[in-house]
Parts: C-alpha cells; structure tokens; sequence
C-alpha cells in the first residue's frame, strides 16, 4: 500500500495527529546554555582518574597570569590544567553534565583554548554515554558507560595542534537517548615534570534542539491541506 492510499484511507483527525507526533518527535528537551561565570556549575560531575591523581581537577578559570574567558569576566570559564596529575603522570580529568533527554541530531557547541605559545600539548575529549549518569570507570585509561566519542580535540596530541585562541567546536547527537555528555581532559605524560599537558579552558557552552527535516514541514502542511478539504467538503 503506497503513502497515498494510506492518506485516502486515514481520517482527518487520524493524519493530524500522526503529524502532530512526528513533528513534536523531532524537538527534543535537551537545552542548556552556560557561560562558566562562577566556574563548575551546580549539578556538573568532576572526576579526576589520572594516574596518580594530582592537586587539582576541573576548576574556574585562571586570573591575570592565564587568558580571560572568551565571554564575560577574566575568569568566566572552567579549566583543567597539569596539576591534575603528579610530576609525571596520563591525566583523565572528567567534567560531566547532567544527564538530559536527547534526541538524533541535537547539537553541542562550545569554545575551547590553551594558552598563548604553549610547547606541552593538550587534548580534549567530549564523550557521551547513552544510559547518563557519571560512571567513568576508575582509571586513566577507562571511559565508563562513555563509550561513544563525539569529538577529540588534538588526538594524536601534537604540539601546536590545540587552538591558541578561542575556537569554537560542535557535535551533533546522532541517536535518541536519556543520556549525559562529558569532557575529558585526556593528557598521556602529563604533569609538571612531562612533555605534555599545560591548561586549556572551556567556555560559552550551548546545547540546542535538533532543526526538523523540510520533509517534516512538508507533511505538516499536507495534512493542513487535507483538513482544509475535507471541511470543504463538509460545508458544500
């Protein structure tokens, strides 16, 4: 049975609200927009996994002697650093969301930097688990139930290959889920004393709802125009 005959079977009230479900299935209720003003914001996780663990994990933006937030104050960012590990050590430095309701194609946006000049690259994960919750496992090398990779900043951690000036990076969500997102400052040899790892910050942090396809439109109209007809009809 073609999509035609099902529409010249289907009642009005029938295609109107198999529109309406289509069109309010491709919202979604993920939104959230953080500047970092005051640095972790309530209800965000750290977890630092770094091996051996060091003084310091995610952390509110640096003063004078780091560079300023890429909106708002000096210090309107969150950050993670070599400290996070000892003298010499892989850094796995954890800042998870909470958990939210995605659907296919909801998209995260953020700005991210090191500083000016550096020589000990970073790298920066964003990772996503499709049950949420904050389960990064217990070490440097595990990533918990945040099994899917959205995106790596500098993977193969080279010098000069992290963004010196703010840089803005996003990732879409390519499946429906109640899930949670999180980075990872994910630094092998690290630490004061190791050839990698200096600072990076986080900031201007968006999530935004998935754009419904025209396709979506195009049906949504449809169905308007069949309503509109039939009482037509009725009225003749």
């Amino acid at each position: 049975m073609t999509s035609a005959s099902l529409f010249a079977k289907a009642s009005v009230p029938a295609i109107v609200t198999a529109l309406a479900l289509a069109f309010a299935g491709s919202a979604s209720a993920a939104s959230l927009t953080e500047g970092f003003d005051t640095g972790v914001p309530v209800g965000w996780t750290v977890k630092n996994n770094s091996v051996p663990v060091g003084t310091i994990a995610w952390f509110q933006g640096g003063s004078g002697t780091t560079f300023a937030g890429h909106a708002g104050g000096q210090t309107s960012y969150v950050a993670s650093n070599f400290n996070s590990t000892g003298s010499v050590g892989d850094i796995s430095d954890w800042l998870i969301l909470p958990s939210m309701s995605f659907n296919a194609g909801d998209m995260l946006s953020f700005y991210t930097r090191t500083a000016t000049g550096s020589t000990w690259p970073d790298r920066l994960e964003v990772r996503f688990s499709a049950v949420g919750g904050t389960d990064v496992g217990g070490d440097a090398s595990s990533v918990g139930t945040f099994t899917t990779l959205l995106l790596s900043i500098n993977p193969d951690v080279n010098v000069g290959g992290y963004p010196e000036t703010w840089t803005q990076y996003s990732a879409a969500l390519s499946a429906a889920a109640n899930g949670a997102i999180a980075f990872r400052y994910f630094v092998p040899n690290g630490g004061l004393s190791g050839d990698n790892s200096n600072f990076i910050g986080v900031d201007s942090l968006s999530i935004t709802a998935a754009v419904p396809e025209p396709s979506t439109y195009g049906l949504m109209a449809l169905g308007l125009g069949v309503l509109a007809l039939r009482r037509k009809q009725k009225q003749a």
